[in-house]
């Protein structure tokens, strides 16, 4: 199921130093996302289980910080996306910076094709919910659920294939997914944020002019930037932006390029990359499972068929195992029907409809979107968390179950 597409530009071979990082990356995304899928499993059995109220009672948990008359008080759940979700966003914001300065995204030929399949996989599956739940002005306030990929539970995917998978097909999957990520967070910022308080925003400018300060005058120590981060954080959790744009913000606020790193042929991490790599694993084996744990226990008793079919759960479903492989796969083969990019070494025709039904696979950042866009309604809420679960599903069987005759094993 090759085929040789045309090649407008010869491709950089990656250097040595860079495929052992990506090799590391692969390795921990992969990992945490099997650590993923059980942490989601324990949740079903605990939410449809005699273990339903502690499950319950854990959510419902009340924690109070207070520091005199000041106080956040929030039930643990709340904590869990607003405050641990703050960390993986802060991750995420790093490495999106990295990407743009110095990794896939920096250069045209790299970004042009993961760019534009990105886009499109973010356009086609909200198109179909609309289409779906047009009208139900309630509901069209998920019309992005069905935008996001999960790079871990993909990349966990992927790591069940072994050696067959080349490079190129995670390197495309991973840039996809962190353009997801940007595109996600624009969404966020624009359409889920209400009722803003002006003084709390204000108190966030400046601490994020404070950040954009210690940067500009060539500050490397990366203790004041997470304390002004947690200061950031307090402010935008009161100001009505949601508060994971906090560790946004402050991802891209922490320095990056250093010219005293270089020595010799080697160069040292720089801040950015200290911090991206001591915080990857905690993400990756803690908050990412905590998150799940904490959002997917749905109770199934009750639940029939005709839930899933009714419009806001199946045009979550059909967002992401049909729309998001269709806008990829479509977006893959105009560029390269132009010549305007290829597919990475070792991929055809058949590879990318793989990778674009894996790209189906939302969970995290679909589970999340959809905690803002129904905060209110928890009916809206139970009918998306069945729509992503039963998607994901879907999407990480079917997309393990074609590349499995998509790719051949190397050697064979």
């Amino acid at each position: 199921m090759s085929d040789s597409p045309p090649n407008p530009r010869p491709v950089r071979a990656l250097p040595r130093r860079a495929v052992r990082a990506l090799s590391e990356f692969f390795r921990l995304e992969a990992a945490g996302g099997i650590l993923l899928i059980g942490a989601a499993l324990l949740a079903l059995v605990c939410a449809n289980s005699p273990l339903q109220s502690l499950y319950l009672a854990f959510q419902d948990m009340p924690v109070e910080v207070r520091i005199g008359g000041f106080a956040i008080a929030k039930p643990l759940l709340l904590w869990i996306n607003d405050g641990l979700m703050a960390v993986f966003f802060l991750l995420v914001a790093l490495e999106i910076k990295r990407e743009t300065l110095s990794g896939q995204l920096s250069s045209r030929d790299q970004l042009v094709l993961p760019m534009v399949c990105a886009v499109a996989g973010v356009a086609v599956p909200a198109a179909i919910f609309w289409w779906l739940n047009q009208g139900q002005a309630d509901a069209l306030r998920g019309w992005a659920v069905p935008t996001a990929t999960d790079i871990a539970f993909a990349l966990g995917i992927l790591a069940l294939l072994g050696s067959r998978v080349p490079l190129g097909m995670k390197l495309l999957l991973s840039t996809i997914a962190v353009v997801d990520d940007l595109i996600a967070i624009l969404i966020i910022a624009i359409f889920y944020s209400h009722g803003m308080s002006l003084v709390a925003l204000a108190c966030a400018a400046v601490a994020l002019f404070a950040m954009w300060v210690l940067n500009r005058r060539g500050v490397k120590a990366l203790t004041p930037y997470l304390l002004l981060g947690v200061v950031l954080w307090v402010c935008v959790l009161k100001s009505g932006v949601h508060a994971t744009l906090a560790g946004v913000a402050t991802g891209l606020m922490i320095p990056h390029v250093d010219p005293r790193n270089r020595i010799d042929d080697e160069v040292e991490h720089s801040p950015l990359e200290h911090l991206e790599h001591a915080l990857h694993p905690w993400v990756a084996f803690g908050i990412l499972p905590i998150f799940a744990f904490a959002n997917a226990g749905l109770a199934l008793g009750g639940i029939a068929l005709d839930d899933l079919l009714s419009p806001l759960p199946l045009g979550i479903a059909l967002g992401l195992v049909l729309g998001k492989p269709l806008g990829i796969v479509a977006a893959a083969l105009a560029m390269r029907g132009l010549r305007l990019a290829r597919f990475p070494d070792g991929m055809g025709l058949g590879a990318m409809l793989g990778l674009g039904l894996l790209c189906g696979i939302g969970f995290t950042m679909s589970l999340f979107i959809a905690s803002l866009a129904f905060a209110n309604d928890a009916v809206r809420y139970t009918e998306s968390v069945i729509g992503v679960l039963a998607a994901s599903l879907v999407a990480a069987l079917a997309g393990l179950a074609w590349l499995r005759v998509a790719l051949r094993p190397q050697g064979g």
